[in-house]
C-alpha cells in the first residue's frame, strides 16, 4: 500500500463499513466514506486527529468540519496563519490551509467515536504513506493521546520513550518534531481540561520549534 487515501467505500474494517452503510441509509446525502485528508502534501505541518465524527467529517467529507472540534481547530489555524478564509462548517466554505495538512489516524467514522485497535492498525499504512509522501514535513501536531500513540506506532517508535503530555514536544528521528495537545473536543473544552489558551500555547510551542 503506497497511497495515503483509502478507496471510497473501503472494506478493510468490516465493523466500520457496516456502520457507514447503516448511516448511509439513515442520513442520505452525507459523505459516509473514508474521509480524505485536507491540505497540501507539500506542507511542513501535519495535524493528526482521532477519527471522523458522525455528524462532522462523516457528514461533510472534510476533517474536523461540521462539529465543535473544528470550530476551535480552524479558528486557531487562521489565527496562526496556517489557514486563510472563513470557516463555516462546510467543505465548500472556501477555507484554504497554508503550509498545513489535516488527517485522522482512522479515516472512517467509528461507533461511539472509538476505533478498535485492529481498526487503527488497518488504517496505519495510510498514515505511513501520507507521512512518506510529504517531502517538506517538519512537524506533527497530535490531537489527543490516541492520535499521539498511533503516530508513534506508525513511525515504529516506542511509546515509553515519547510519553504523551499536553504541550509536550518530542524530537523524532529524521528531524521531525511531534507536538501534543489534548483533543479539541467539546467534552474537553466544556470540562475545562482544554481551554482555547492552552490549545494555542501547544500549537505555538510546536511552531516555535519548527523555526
Amino acid at each position: 500500500m503506497n497511497h495515503p487515501t483509502p478507496e471510497p467505500d473501503c472494506g478493510l474494517c468490516p465493523r466500520l463499513a457496516e456502520f457507514r452503510h447503516a448511516n448511509r441509509a439513515q442520513y442520505p446525502g452525507w459523505h459516509h466514506d473514508p474521509v480524505p485528508s485536507f491540505g497540501d502534501l507539500n506542507a511542513r505541518l501535519l495535524v493528526v486527529g482521532l477519527a471522523p465524527g458522525l455528524k462532522g467529517a462523516n457528514r461533510t467529507g472534510r476533517p474536523f468540519t461540521g462539529d465543535y472540534a473544528g470550530d476551535l481547530l480552524y479558528a486557531t489555524l487562521v489565527k496562526y496563519g496556517l489557514a486563510r478564509g472563513e470557516y463555516r462548517q462546510s467543505a465548500d466554505d472556501g477555507l484554504e490551509l497554508v503550509d498545513c495538512r489535516i488527517t485522522n489516524a482512522a479515516r472512517c467514522v467509528p461507533p461511539a467515536n472509538k476505533p478498535l485497535p485492529t481498526e487503527f492498525a488497518a488504517c496505519r499504512p495510510f498514515l505511513a504513506a501520507e507521512i512518506k509522501a510529504m517531502p517538506n514535513l517538519k512537524g506533527i501536531f497530535c490531537l489527543g493521546r490516541e492520535s499521539h500513540q498511533q503516530v508513534l506506532s506508525t513511525l515504529s517508535l516506542r511509546q515509553a520513550a515519547h510519553p504523551f503530555g499536553h504541550g509536550r514536544l518530542h524530537a523524532l528521528p529524521g528531524g521531525l518534531v511531534l507536538g501534543d495537545s489534548y483533543h479539541c473536543s467539546r467534552y474537553n473544552t466544556n470540562t475545562g481540561r482544554l481551554t482555547e489558551a492552552m490549545f494555542h500555547q501547544a500549537l505555538e510551542a510546536l511552531l516555535a520549534a519548527l523555526r
